[in-house]
């Protein structure tokens, strides 16, 4: 066996004996031995491997792996560019804290700054982005096969990415030769990483005027917990649709609609505590700057990206209390304040989008607009439509810009009329996991992550998968289509909402420019047939103009298919803007509240 070979082998039996399951292999030739083991331990059954043409494509297939089932997920290149290639999942996997292991073949150190064929600096090639290891030419020794395993013990113990950069030397194919030590690894991990130190002591002074805030990236052992206290305590929650939270009509609920700065300047909370990385509204961001922030943090660092957090705690209060503790604070008034706030915010929004005069009940809302098929087609619509296909086992991929805002506003925690015909908010479908690319929410491989998380979710038992992108979010990855005829491929259905060009731009600052301006810069046009972009790949196609056309397109069936909702970008922006000042105005008969 030669060193390459021997180096591959023992590194792929050593990460799957640390818990990898799938490997997203990119080909190439400096990363044959690499490829040689990938493929020889799924043959053997050990793990399940994915081949890749596009190296943005595969790492981004294996980010989504990653994010649904937790398990690190290897993806391997070959040297060069394609390294390069995998920067913005590594990006994507840094920021949610994912358990990417980006294996990078490289030329051995006497072919770096030589000239030599496909070779560029790869050493911390992702900077501070991804824990780096210099993994070092293999060489027949002794100590060699204890060091190779140690070291990826080492590196799968910390959080988020690691790039292993393996320097491979000539012949990159397997061959005879005697090695002058045993390969074999042990029963399990070869270093075991024991328990870490005990939490901090547990604290219970949050007052009752708190509010809750779970986010991207919440973990999501601590997400049940908070939402049981929140429901103790009486406090408003506002929930990001990826932040894992569950349907519970117990909740006061809250959009970000309900934030504005008149609301918060009449009825603040005494403190924001907060799990997870917020990042989709301006309006949370000015609530988290509105009083004192806590947040629950279980890794090194934590997001605050205004700098006002005032403590970072490892865990929430125990929810339960011992008989001689004190009673939590509680306050009925504010709290029923901001249940009142919320059922005018959720009338407001329904109302708009349902068409319907703002003089009509919001209780001859409920009964009759939600479920009807004749609703006005609007972005928000069709997202509500596609959280609504999904089963209680499923999962929703959403892309970042439009589509995950539209998801935060009516589903899974939009509008739901309660028992009296007023509108709560909470989330839907009990069991509907959602996943985000929020860590830096780029739009690029959201074709690609939503195929690896469909594949992790359905591999462990999981239901139908969706996906909602934007178009430009959809084009950005449509490579992510080209999938070999040998490879798995998921009960995956892709939802693109095509209002030609980028429709949320529409809504910030930028939306103000001269329109030819506008339209070349921000709204980028591109006028694509989506459905001979399908064609090309094989991919199932069909496009839906009604809501009860989507409604037909999204009934479960098997395999992967692409349906394209066509929506127009200025009546997008139009509605944004009629929805603010329905709840502007819903709003003012609360304002006198106590």
């Amino acid at each position: 066996m030669n060193p390459s070979t021997a180096l591959a082998t023992v590194l792929v039996d050593e990460l799957i004996r640390n818990g990898v399951r799938e490997a997203v292999l990119a080909p190439g030739s400096r990363s044959a031995p690499l490829a040689y083991a990938l493929q020889a331990a799924d043959a053997a059954g050990r793990l399940r491997l994915h081949v890749r043409i596009d190296e943005r494509s595969a790492g981004f297939l294996a980010l989504g792996l990653a994010k649904r089932s937790g398990l690190p997920v290897p993806v391997a290149t070959t040297s060069g560019t394609a390294t390069a290639n995998l920067h913005p999942a590594v990006l994507e996997a840094h920021h949610t804290g994912t358990p990417l292991v980006v294996l990078t073949a490289d030329r051995p150190p006497e072919l770096r700054d030589s000239g030599a064929n496909q070779t560029i600096d790869q050493i911390r090639l992702y900077g501070g982005a991804a824990r780096f290891f210099e993994v070092g030419v293999p060489e027949v020794r002794t100590g060699q096969n204890a060091y190779w395993r140690a070291l990826v013990c080492r590196a799968l113990a910390g959080p988020g990415p690691v790039q292993l950069n393996l320097a491979f030397r000539d012949p990159l194919v397997p061959g005879p030769g005697d090695w002058p030590e045993t390969l074999e690894g042990r029963d399990g991990p070869w270093t075991e990483r024991l328990a870490g130190a005990p939490q901090h002591e547990t604290w219970d002074d949050l007052p009752a005027r708190t509010i809750l805030v779970l986010a991207d990236g919440a973990p999501r052992d601590l997400v049940p917990a908070a939402q049981l206290l929140a429901q103790d305590r009486g406090w408003p929650v506002v929930a990001e649709p990826s932040a894992g939270a569950v349907r519970d009509t117990n909740l006061l609920a809250v959009p970000d609609l309900l934030l504005t700065p008149a609301m918060l300047a009449a009825h603040p909370p005494e403190r924001v505590l907060v799990l997870g990385r917020p990042t989709l509204s301006r309006a949370v961001a000015r609530l988290m700057a509105s009083a004192p922030l806590d947040v629950v943090a279980d890794r090194d660092w934590w997001p605050d990206a205004s700098r006002v957090a005032a403590r970072v705690l490892a865990g929430l209060p125990p929810l339960e209390r011992r008989t001689d503790d004190p009673a939590p604070p509680q306050d009925t008034a504010w709290r029923d304040t901001w249940l009142a706030a919320s059922r005018a915010a959720g009338g407001a929004v329904e109302r708009v989008l349902s068409g319907v005069p703002a003089s009509t009940a919001v209780d001859r809302v409920a009964g009759s607009a939600r479920a009807s098929s004749a609703l006005p087609l609007s972005e928000p619509t069709a997202a509500r439509r596609v959280q609504a296909a999904v089963p209680d086992d499923g999962l929703l991929v959403v892309g970042s810009s439009k589509p995950v805002r539209d998801l935060f506003l009516v589903g899974p925690t939009g509008p739901l009329p309660d028992a009296d015909g007023w509108f709560a908010w909470a989330p839907l479908n009990p069991g509907l996991r959602v996943l985000a690319n929020r860590g830096v929410a780029g739009i690029d491989g959201m074709v690609s992550t939503a195929i690896g998380a469909a594949l992790a979710h359905q591999t462990v038992g999981g239901g139908a998968a969706y996906a909602l992108l934007g178009d430009l979010t959809f084009l950005h990855d449509s490579n992510g289509l080209v999938i070999g005829p040998d490879e798995p491929r998921p009960d995956l259905t892709i939802v693109v909402v095509n209002n030609d060009g980028g429709a949320i731009f529409g809504t910030l600052e930028q939306g103000s420019s001269e329109p030819a301006v506008f339209e070349r810069i921000f709204g980028t046009p591109h006028g694509m047939d989506l459905a001979a972009l399908c064609a090309a790949s094989g991919t199932a196609f069909v496009r839906a103009e009604t809501l009860t056309e989507i409604d037909a397109a999204l009934a479960p069936a098997p395999g992967l298919r692409v349906v394209e909702v066509r929506t127009d970008r200025t009546a997008a922006v139009d509605l944004d803007r009629r929805l603010r000042e329905a709840v502007q105005t819903a709003l003012g008969s609360v304002a006198s509240l106590p």
